[in-house]
């Protein structure tokens, strides 16, 4: 009976020992919260604790909504998790996005990207990335993008021929898939020296699907990286699409550069003209490893198909829904000569406030790009942030600050008209600092050149309603790109 009580007094005392082990572990947790920087920024309360509820809103989509929404009862800064703030004003952007690369770019672009290639878009190493830019930058410099000018002229037309035949035997065209269809045999082309041939198939494919869904694939990777690999043993639904979609991508990758290393060996005068010459010239005299040539090809294809066909899509969906907008413009574009160039292009006023007012209102890449707060610490918008905290300022609030952009939920091209230096500064759609698009010059000759044949082909074009289609279909899901929630765009004659 004695042992019986030895033991049970054992065990009480064992008990006691534990719980008080446990509510020490929580009161240590607690104060250790507490007293961290990040605390004592405003936001949620339970962003303390856990990121349970911004994961949630990043897996639906929401995420750039749901932070915006949170600057709008918090103020300019806000804490968005235990490790993570949002401070979206031209002081905040100037900071994080800086040319010195202050603030390295986090884990997450490692995580959300296909494949195992250190690229320009996931690298933190500031030296591989300079390396890679003087590679990269030279043919996408604005004196050299006219080389590839009757290119994209050559696509463009072929867009809308197509574009004009659905219209003429559904009744409507859907924008989002023609423009996904012209910007990848674009990339296509430039890159690799031939095209993709989207436009002349003209229904989706699997690698165009693909495409389609990186930016949310991506996201499942970056926020579950620990799980992926296991969907090798047991295929877990979003998981295993997110990893057949990387090995699809990966051999789509592989695929371009047996291509273009057919076509420079039958023809060497080729590679002249391609995006890619120096990197490619850089591989053959061993001052390129094959891997990063390979995740310079991934970064290429995905960064510059998806991010075009988005701006255009809303582009062309914005001005169809506004006929006085749509009016102007294809008045001004009327005073073109028939055999117009991006140098005509340029020196046109509207079409370039269109195309900015688009930018601003409907950027492909909306929410933060997340960087590090570096060694030491650093000051945010009146807050000091410690080393290693998880900061970003997203161009979506920006964009919409009614203290910088008047009326800021209104599309109005004419507030670039005479832009102020504060919208100028705010304007991220292109990013910022030395990480910013390398293809921003390509780019803008794409825009001007497919929204000038686009209102000169269909000049009366207006959002048709077939199918299911209305403004609601419209609404983006941003899984860091945008993705319009009805996965069409229809117009119609």
């Amino acid at each position: 009976m004695e042992s019986i009580t030895t033991m049970a007094d054992a065990l009480r005392a064992n008990t006691t020992l534990v719980a008080a082990v446990v509510l020490y572990t929580i009161a240590f947790h607690i104060f250790a919260t507490l007293r961290k920087p990040i605390s004592k920024i405003p936001g949620p309360w339970y962003s303390k604790w856990t990121s349970v509820v911004v994961t949630y809103h990043w897996l639906k989509g929401n995420k750039t909504y749901y932070v915006h929404d949170l600057h709008a009862t918090y103020g300019p800064i806000v804490r968005v998790s235990p490790n993570e703030v949002s401070a979206p004003t031209v002081e905040g952007v100037k900071a994080i996005y800086n040319s010195r690369e202050t603030f390295v770019k986090s884990r997450f672009y490692q995580d959300f990207t296909v494949g195992d290639y250190e690229t320009l878009f996931n690298t933190s190493d500031a030296a591989f990335n300079r390396r890679h830019r003087r590679l990269l930058g030279a043919p996408m410099m604005e004196a050299n993008i006219r080389t590839f000018e009757p290119t994209v002229v050559s696509l463009v037309n072929l867009t809308m021929e197509r574009m004009g035949q659905e219209m003429d035997e559904r009744g409507a065209a859907d924008l989002l898939k023609w423009w996904t269809f012209f910007s990848t045999d674009v990339i296509g082309e430039l890159t690799f020296g031939e095209s993709f041939r989207t436009l002349q198939q003209g229904k989706p494919s699997t690698y165009t699907n693909d495409m389609k869904n990186v930016a949310q694939l991506g996201g499942t990777r970056a926020t579950f990286p620990t799980l992926i690999p296991l969907t090798k043993i047991l295929p877990i639904g979003p998981f295993e699409r997110a990893r057949q979609a990387a090995r699809n991508i990966s051999t789509y990758v592989s695929d371009s550069l047996s291509r273009y290393q057919r076509l420079i060996d039958s023809d060497p005068s080729r590679a002249a003209h391609t995006l890619f010459t120096k990197m490619n010239k850089a591989k053959d005299d061993d001052k390129l490893p094959f891997d990063e040539l390979c995740g310079a090809a991934q970064t290429y294809i995905i960064a510059g198909t998806d991010t075009t066909a988005i701006t255009m899509t809303y582009l062309t969906w914005a001005v169809c829904r506004r006929p006085a907008i749509q009016a102007k413009l294809v008045e001004e574009l009327r005073t073109l000569p028939a055999d117009f160039t991006d140098i005509h292009l340029r020196e046109l006023p509207y079409l370039r406030c269109v195309i900015e007012e688009a930018l601003r209102l409907y950027t492909a890449v909306p929410g933060g790009l997340p960087r590090v707060v570096p060694p030491g610490g650093a000051e945010l918008v009146g807050h000091h942030l410690a080393q290693g905290t998880v900061v970003s300022g997203q161009a979506y609030t920006l964009h919409r600050d009614s203290a910088i952009f008047p009326r800021p939920l209104e599309f109005d091209p004419e507030r670039w008209a005479n832009p102020t230096k504060e919208m100028k500064d705010a304007f991220l759609a292109f990013g910022r600092g030395p990480r910013a698009c390398l293809g921003l010059n390509l780019a803008w000759m794409e825009l001007r050149m497919a929204t000038a044949k686009f209102f000169l082909s269909f000049p009366d074009a207006t959002v048709s309603g077939k199918v299911g289609m209305s403004d609601g279909s419209m609404h983006a899901k941003i899984f860091f790109l945008v993705k319009p929630s009805g996965g069409q765009c229809l117009v119609e004659r």
